[in-house]
């Protein structure tokens, strides 16, 4: 098997990734053969989790300027993922010149390929780190560069808690990032769940069984659970809410069902 130029040396090519999956979905280059056929059979059960991505970084994209309009000006995104066209940094600078963006994620393509995109930019940075282990993101020296903890920051989990298991505690992590936010800072959030596809059960199913034969089980919670994350936080209107309701621009498109999968929220710290 090739590898390609942008591919870090020490990274092996033959394992699917869940970062370079979603890059595939999203109709981006960062992702290999191995990837692209991982995806291929999560669509066979699931047609339409391109329309679930998009979703996504489209209620993303919303909850960063609602950030900003909200005078927040330091992001925290954690479970990043590989760099496509409107990400956090694109969206907060273009808003406010000054915004500074610290970008996590624990899979080497993603962070290579990040530390390529965001050379020259001064207000950005990318750390090697596992969402498990918060204590690594906080006190990382890139954090130190760009945070300022005594102000409000928007703390980014999006798309990112559905890859641990209840096993990973995914809970006290969440619990100990809040704990070290400012008073006023965000928790933008997204989450997959059964809730809202558009397909039997069993169906969907069989997306999951995919992400776990490779190794990246898919942990479908319900909006209750999901609900929990939020612990410490006041969920700004419209609360947890399917992911293409969540403060539309423009409105909602009701043709494709998939866009209503999962859930998005907001929530602020008091």
């Amino acid at each position: 098997m090739e590898r390609p130029a942008w591919a870090p040396s020490g990274i092996d090519i033959s394992v699917p990734s869940v970062s370079r999956i979603y890059d595939y979905y999203l109709g981006g280059s960062h992702n290999f053969e191995v990837d692209r056929e991982a995806a291929r059979k999560a669509m066979d059960f699931m047609p339409g989790l391109p329309k679930v991505m998009q979703a996504n970084r489209a209620v993303m994209r919303r909850a960063v300027r609602f950030a900003v309009d909200q005078g927040i000006t330091q992001f925290l995104d954690i479970g990043s993922g590989i760099p496509t066209f409107g990400n956090v940094h694109e969206v907060a600078q273009n808003a406010t010149p000054d915004a500074r963006v610290l970008y996590v994620d624990h899979d080497p393509v993603a962070v290579a390929h990040s530390k390529a995109v965001l050379a020259g930019n001064d207000h950005t940075g990318v750390v090697a780190a596992d969402l498990r282990k918060p204590h690594d993101i906080l006190h990382s020296p890139e954090a130190a560069v760009l945070l300022d903890l005594d102000r409000p920051v928007a703390l980014l989990l999006v798309a990112v808690l559905h890859f641990l298991e209840d096993a990973d505690e995914p809970g006290r992590a969440v619990a100990e990032l809040r704990d070290a936010l400012a008073p006023g800072s965000l928790l933008i959030l997204t989450h997959a769940s059964y809730e809202g596809i558009p397909l039997p059960r069993d169906v969907a199913a069989g997306t999951v069984s995919v992400y776990r034969d490779i190794r990246n089980p898919l942990v479908m919670r319900s909006r209750d659970e999901v609900a929990r994350f939020f612990d410490g936080f006041e969920l700004v209107e419209p609360g947890l809410v399917p992911m293409a309701d969540w403060r539309p621009e423009t409105p909602v498109d009701q043709e494709d069902p998939y866009a209503f999968s999962g859930f998005a929220g907001v929530g602020r710290k008091a």
